[in-house]
């Protein structure tokens, strides 16, 4: 690609050790990582000139673009292990694929951010705090059958398609709230970050068909030599943070997730009322 063989050294750097933090949480939490690319590419593309508005919308596209290779690469390596629940996956991927679809193609285009931020910032820290609680779910609740899979799923897929999330962030907890083990919920959300990620992945290009290139390289909403580069580097991660996850016990698993939950929650937030 001649867009990235331009590219200077300094970005390049960057946007690897961005694919390495983000393939490494995509194994360890189930998560695509986007919530760690997204502010960082938006600063890159800021400051490479792309007006605020479209780099925050060019850094959630190509952000989720990237999850999709990260989340084969961890499903792999979680599938390996016997820790995918594929029923699951089977229940949640049509609703996810309708959802992710719908907030990729159309309402990314028109929601403001703030609101989004707001409610996102909030949802977040709402499930950081009940996993660490350590409130035990009622012993008799199972995962819901495949009407509320698939509802449940297109909820995901929406909410992920418009911040450029995997899912992991909404799926894990509610998986464990259903009694799913923390390691096959983390798992089973790696494996459900490919629907996710295709279907608004797609979505994006539909809604950026018609735009001009905001930078070299660059195909709508999407900025190819960062999603070359970013898929590069956290391929090669992802296996050694879905092996890190299998070495730790629950009650680790879960604080260290709610953690990175409170985290994202308070850079929404700041976002918001910023």
């Amino acid at each position: 690609m001649e867009a990235l063989s331009q590219l200077p050294p300094t970005l390049i750097a960057e946007l690897l050790a961005l694919g390495i933090g983000a393939g490494f949480l995509a194994g360890l939490f189930g998560i695509g990582g986007g919530m760690l690319l997204v502010p960082f590419m938006t600063l890159i593309l800021s400051h490479r000139g792309v007006n605020n508005n479209l780099s925050v919308k060019m850094a959630i596209a190509t952000s989720m673009a990237t999850i999709l290779f990260t989340s084969l690469s961890s499903v792999r390596a979680h599938h390996r292990r016997g820790a995918v629940r594929w029923p699951i996956v089977r229940g949640m991927a049509p609703g996810i694929l309708l959802g992710g679809l719908l907030a990729g193609a159309g309402a990314f285009a028109v929601l403001k951010g703030q609101a989004l931020a707001l409610v996102f910032g909030l949802f977040v820290a709402f499930s950081a705090t009940q996993m660490l609680r350590g409130k035990k779910p009622a012993a008799n609740r199972q995962m819901p059958r495949w009407q509320g899979q698939t509802a449940a799923g297109a909820g995901i897929g929406f909410l992920s398609g418009l911040v450029g999330a995997g899912g992991g962030f909404v799926s894990v907890p509610f998986m464990t709230w259903c009694n799913v083990p923390i390691h096959n919920a983390v798992a089973t959300s790696a494996a459900l970050g490919v629907p996710v990620a295709v279907a608004s992945t797609l979505g994006y290009v539909i809604g950026g068909w018609s735009m001009p290139a905001a930078l070299p390289g660059a195909f709508g909403y999407l900025y190819l030599p960062a999603l070359a580069l970013i898929a590069a580097a956290s391929v090669t991660m992802a296996p050694l943070g879905a092996r890190a996850a299998h070495a730790m016990n629950v009650a680790q698993l879960k604080r260290a997730f709610a953690v990175l939950l409170y985290g994202l929650a308070i850079y929404m937030l700041y976002k918001a009322f910023g």
